[in-house]
């Protein structure tokens, strides 16, 4: 199994919830109240993208690198 960097973009809006898009994943994203929340909220995120473009045989294209 290879392992990826993916890069994930964090903002804080004026309601003061986090959100965090993955950019790599396309409609990849979530919200929560807290950093340690949103954290928790986006590795499963990505882990469910992954999980449905598995099933649905969809190509990932990662710009990051392998490690």
């Amino acid at each position: 199994m290879k392992l990826y960097k993916l890069s994930v973009l964090i903002e804080k809006d004026e309601d003061h919830m986090y959100t965090a898009k993955v950019p790599d994943l396309p409609g990849c994203h979530t919200q929560a109240k807290t950093m340690q929340e949103l954290l928790k909220r986006v590795q499963e995120a990505i882990h469910l993208c992954l999980e449905v473009k598995k099933h649905d045989k969809s190509r990932v294209n990662i710009s990051s690198e392998a490690f």
